[in-house]
C-alpha cells in the first residue's frame, strides 16, 4: 500500500469510527467503508445475481474500484451447497473471490486490494470487501430485514461518505434497481459488461433484404459453376457489412442466395433459388415460407455445426429442427442420436429428488418436442412404424440442461430449447460439450422470457446470435411470420 493510501486510510478510519456503533466487544468497527484511491472514475457495488449470472464480473470494470458487501458473501455460500445449476456459479465465484483475496490482510481486504491487470492501456482498480452488517444502526436508510435493503444501505453509505466518487449499484434484479432509486442512490444499473446491443431491433436476423430486385443494384459480377452449385461474385460495397453465412433475398422474389465468402474487393454469394428452397423436406415437411426454407437449408447443411432459430411463438421452430434432426439421423445417418434439452429452472433443485427416469421427470418441460413428434409420425405415419419405434430408432434423449456439465457429446445433433431462457455463461457450457461430429440448434423466443434477471438484450440467446454471426461453422434464421393457425398468428399480431 502506498503511502498516500496508508493516510487516506487513516483519515478514512477517523472519519468513519466518529459515526460507528459499539460492537458486541466494546469496540469501534474499523473500515466500514473503503480506502479507494482519491479520484477513481466509479465504484461499482455488485449485487449477488451479477456473481450468479457471471462469476468473474468483479474483473470487467477495468480501471475502476469494485465492491462486494458481506451480504453477498452470505447469499453465495446458501447458495453454492443447493441442489441448483446456479450453484456452480456461487462455488466459481467464492474461489475467484478468495484467489484474489488470498494474500491480503484483513485490514487491506477491507480498504481495497488491487485487481490483476487485464489491459496495458489501463490500471486495474481495487477490490473491497464492506461489512454492511456493521452499518445498521449508522446507515439505515431502509429496514436491515431484507438482504437487499442492507446491499442498497451500503451503497448510500460510501455514496454518503465519498461525495466526490460515482457510486453505482450493479443488480439484474428490476425492483432492487427501484428500490435503491427510490432510496436515494444516484447510480443505479444493470450489468452491461456482454450486452452486446442496446435495442432488440438490431439484433441480426440472419438474412439481408433488398429492395426491389436483387440484380438491379449488381454493376458486374463473375460466376462460377461447380457441379450444381452457382456461386456469384459481385463488389464487396453491395453489402458491406455481410458475414458469413448470412442469406440474401430481394422483394421481388427473384433471388435468393447465401454469403459464403468474402475479401476487400469482391463478396462470394451461392445462389440458392427461392423455388429450390421452398421445396425443400426433411421427413416430410416442406417450407410454408422463405424463412422456414432459408432455416431448413441451414439445419440440413452438414457443414454448419451451430442452428440458431428466433421468431415468435408458431414460428415452426421446434417442429422444422425435429423434422430435421429425424431427416439426418435415421434417412442419412448423418449423426447416432438425437439429445433434446431445454431449460428448466422450475425443477432444477427438485429433479434429482423426483421418482421416475430422467426422461420421465423431463417429459412435463418437453411436451413441446413430443407433439412435434406426434406431428411428425401422423405426416410421414405410412413410411415408418410407430411413434415409439421411431423414437428409438432415433435414439432420441431427453436430457435436463444441469446434467449437460461434464459432458463432451460426440456425433449427436442436439436441440436445445427456451434457450432465452439461459444466460450467455450457461450457453457457453452447453454448447462447449458438443465434440467431433456434433451440430447444435438453439432456438428460443425472445418475447417470451421466464428468467427474473434476463432481458430480451441480456439473454444468452442474444449474445450468442451476436457473437457466432461471423463464425463459419454457424447460420441464424429468424423465422418471420407464425404458421401455426390463423388464430396463433391473430393473437400474435395483435394481442
Amino acid at each position: 500500500m502506498t503511502k498516500e493510501n496508508m493516510n487516506n486510510e487513516n483519515k478514512l478510519s477517523n472519519d468513519l469510527n466518529h459515526n460507528s456503533v459499539q460492537t458486541s466487544q466494546a469496540e469501534t468497527p474499523k473500515n466500514l467503508t473503503t480506502d479507494l484511491p482519491e479520484n477513481p472514475a466509479t465504484i461499482y457495488i455488485l449485487d449477488t445475481n451479477i456473481l450468479l449470472h457471471e462469476p468473474f464480473a468483479f474483473l470487467s470494470f477495468k480501471e475502476h474500484d469494485v465492491v462486494v458487501p458481506m451480504t453477498v458473501l452470505e447469499e453465495l455460500d446458501s447458495i453454492k451447497d443447493r441442489n441448483k445449476d446456479v450453484s456452480r456459479d456461487a462455488r466459481v465465484a467464492i474461489r475467484a473471490l478468495e484467489d484474489t483475496l488470498r494474500d491480503a490482510s484483513p485490514d487491506e481486504v477491507l480498504s481495497g486490494v488491487k485487481l490483476p491487470q487485464n489491459d496495458e492501456q489501463h490500471p486495474s482498480g481495487c477490490l473491497a470487501i464492506i461489512n454492511d452488517y456493521a452499518l445498521e444502526q449508522t446507515a439505515h436508510t431502509l429496514s436491515f430485514n431484507e438482504n437487499d435493503n442492507r446491499i442498497i444501505n451500503a451503497a448510500l453509505h460510501i455514496q454518503k461518505k465519498t461525495p466526490n466518487k460515482k457510486i453505482v449499484l450493479v443488480t439484474k434484479d428490476i425492483n432492487m434497481r427501484l428500490k435503491a432509486k427510490g432510496a436515494g442512490l444516484a447510480h443505479v444499473e444493470d450489468y452491461r459488461t456482454d450486452q452486446l446491443i442496446d435495442d432488440i431491433q438490431f439484433l441480426t436476423k440472419g438474412y439481408h433484404k433488398f429492395s426491389g430486385d436483387f440484380w438491379d443494384k449488381i454493376k458486374a459480377v463473375d460466376t462460377e459453376l461447380e457441379g450444381r452449385n452457382t456461386t456469384h461474385y459481385v463488389a464487396r460495397d453491395t453489402v458491406p457489412s455481410a458475414y458469413i453465412n448470412e442469406y440474401l433475398l430481394d422483394e421481388s422474389e427473384s433471388f435468393a442466395g447465401k454469403v459464403t465468402g468474402w475479401d476487400d474487393e469482391q463478396l462470394a454469394i451461392l445462389d440458392l433459388g427461392r423455388e429450390r428452397l421452398l421445396t425443400k423436406t426433411a421427413w416430410g415437411i416442406t417450407p410454408k415460407n422463405i424463412y422456414q426454407g432459408m432455416a431448413m437449408d441451414a439445419l440440413l447443411d452438414p457443414n454448419i455445426d451451430l442452428v440458431i432459430l428466433t421468431g415468435p411463438a408458431g414460428c415452426g421452430k421446434t417442429l422444422l429442427a425435429l423434422a430435421s434432426a429425424l431427416e439426418q439421423v435415421i434417412e442419412r445417418g448423418l449423426y447416432d442420436k438425437i439429445i433434446v434439452t431445454r431449460s428448466t429452472p422450475e425443477i432444477a433443485e427438485s429433479i434429482g429428488f423426483l421418482p421416475g427416469t430422467e426422461e420421465e421427470k423431463m417429459a412435463p418441460w418437453l411436451a413441446a418436442i413430443t407433439d412435434s413428434l406426434e406431428v411428425l409420425h401422423q405426416q410421414d405415419e405410412s413410411m415408418h412404424g410407430s411413434l415409439n419405434y421411431i423414437m428409438d430408432k432415433a435414439n432420441i434423449q431427453f436430457k435436463s440442461v444441469n446434467f449437460m456439465r461434464g459432458r463432451s457429446i460426440q456425433n449427436a445433433l442436439v436441440l436445445l430449447d427456451e434457450c432465452q431462457n439461459l444466460t450467455a455463461a450457461q450457453l457457453k457450457t452447453i454448447i462447449t460439450r458438443c465434440g467431433e461430429g456434433t451440430k447444435i440448434v438453439c432456438s428460443g423466443n425472445l418475447a417470451q422470457i421466464d428468467s427474473n434477471y434476463l432481458t430480451a438484450v441480456t439473454s444468452g440467446l442474444t449474445y450468442i446470435v451476436e457473437r457466432f454471426k461471423d463464425f463459419p461453422g454457424s447460420a441464424t434464421i429468424n423465422l418471420n411470420g407464425v404458421v401455426r393457425s390463423r388464430l396463433a398468428s391473430f393473437a400474435e399480431e395483435n394481442l
